[in-house]
């Protein structure tokens, strides 16, 4: 008598390349998925499509112009980007600058995270079909960007800051379009929650859909709203507090099941909270430079650099990476818009880095993406990736 073959043998399963074509992929996740029927038995992600060798790159470039590469990693919130490069630098050369500049890199930090938050949040909308709030809320983002461009002259890929302190202090109409957008975004961000939170249809789509709990979000290395979703209350702002977050009062928001529905929720609580935090650094903004007294680092004003030889010699030592820094090995994170974003830099007293690493929370997310696809719906694998917020070029970078 022969041997039987067991039953899962003979099924006739399916294979799916979800991506990297897919728009919801954006041209660059591809994800081999095994399919019986329309549930995901298993999958296998590729990643490095768009790989760039960013850190490769800053290697070789002068301190001061590694800004426009970090840009280009989470282009949801670049100004976190560029403003957490320069606190590595700052505290590799130990420059500590003034209150006033914390201050306006705390607010430009959280505008930046209501941006990024915002796409994140109107895409899970977009993916279980209500294109509604998605349209609507877009229109927020575009006066952050106004802001931006009041601040730094540039929208989306910034270059925000300098290191030691900040291009320029902010103007008049920063601070009055700031303040516009916090009288008038909570009432239109209350009819966005109100348009999904309690939404029936909404609720079934996301409510249980790519689930992960603590121990293993943990286990990955998972942090930011991803992590908290999970009901894990880290947050490097309040455990290591940084350009003067130690003093603001807001909340941490917590989930519980770490599910697509968690996720969303966390992200909409961090956006109250990050206007609360605008808030109080607005009302009680120091007087004082909005740049430290280091003139090997600092760019001078360029009116300076037109009349005066000092300046002209400092601006051209700048630019051309001429100033050494000192021999060390620093790492720095900050809470970025999608979790912790870490620079590990080892210096060995030359112009530009010996190593550099970035720390990317969406290369470590997506390690856990089979894990949390698996078993569910292929309708839910595109839902579950919006809602973990895998930003290509800082997957890739």
């Amino acid at each position: 008598m022969e041997n039987p073959v067991a039953p899962e043998l003979l099924k006739d399963y399916t294979t799916l390349n979800l991506g990297p074509t897919h728009p919801a992929t954006h041209g660059i996740f591809q994800n081999v998925l095994k399919l019986d029927g329309e549930v995901i038995v298993d999958t296998e992600q590729t990643v490095g499509y768009i790989h760039r060798a960013f850190e490769k790159i800053a290697e070789r470039r002068p301190f001061y112009q590694v800004t426009t590469l970090t840009d280009r990693m989470n282009y949801c919130s670049s100004p976190i980007n560029n403003i957490g490069w320069h606190m590595t630098v700052e505290k590799l050369i130990q420059v500590e600058i003034p209150k006033r500049a914390q201050y306006i890199r705390v607010i430009i930090m959280e505008l930046a995270r209501i941006a990024d938050h915002i796409i994140c949040n109107a895409v899970i909308g977009v993916d279980t079909g209500a294109l509604t709030g998605f349209t609507y809320m877009f229109q927020w983002r575009e006066k952050i960007y106004d802001i931006y461009e009041q601040i730094c002259g540039a929208r989306l890929t910034t270059n925000i800051g300098r290191i030691g302190g900040m291009e320029r202090d902010l103007n008049e109409t920063a601070i009055r379009l700031i303040n516009e957008f916090l009288r008038d975004f909570p009432k239109v961000f209350g009819q966005f929650r109100s348009l999904l939170e309690r939404n029936r249809i909404f609720m079934d789509r996301v409510i249980g859909t790519g689930p992960i709990s603590a121990e293993r979000a943990l286990n990955y290395g998972f942090t930011g709203p991803n992590l908290r979703a999970a009901g894990v209350d880290y947050d490097v702002r309040v455990m290591n507090p940084y350009s003067s977050y130690q003093d603001f009062d807001f909340n941490i928001p917590i989930g519980i099941s770490g599910d697509t529905y968690d996720r969303f929720m966390v992200r909409n609580e961090e956006m109250v909270e990050s206007m609360k935090i605008i808030r109080q650094a607005l009302d009680n903004l120091p007087e004082g430079k909005h740049f430290a007294d280091v003139p090997e680092f600092y760019l001078p004003p360029k009116e300076d650099v037109y009349t005066k030889m000092e300046a002209l010699i400092w601006h051209f030592k700048i630019v051309m990476g001429e100033q050494d820094v000192p021999i060390g090995e620093v790492y720095h994170s900050v809470e970025g818009g999608n979790g912790e974003l870490g620079y590990y830099l080892v210096s060995d007293g030359g112009r530009a880095a010996y190593r550099l690493h970035f720390r990317r929370p969406c290369f470590i997310y997506y390690q856990a993406y089979p894990e949390m696809i698996r078993g569910s719906m292929l309708s839910d694998a595109i839902l579950t990736m919006s809602s973990m917020n895998v930003i290509a070029g800082e997957l890739d970078g």
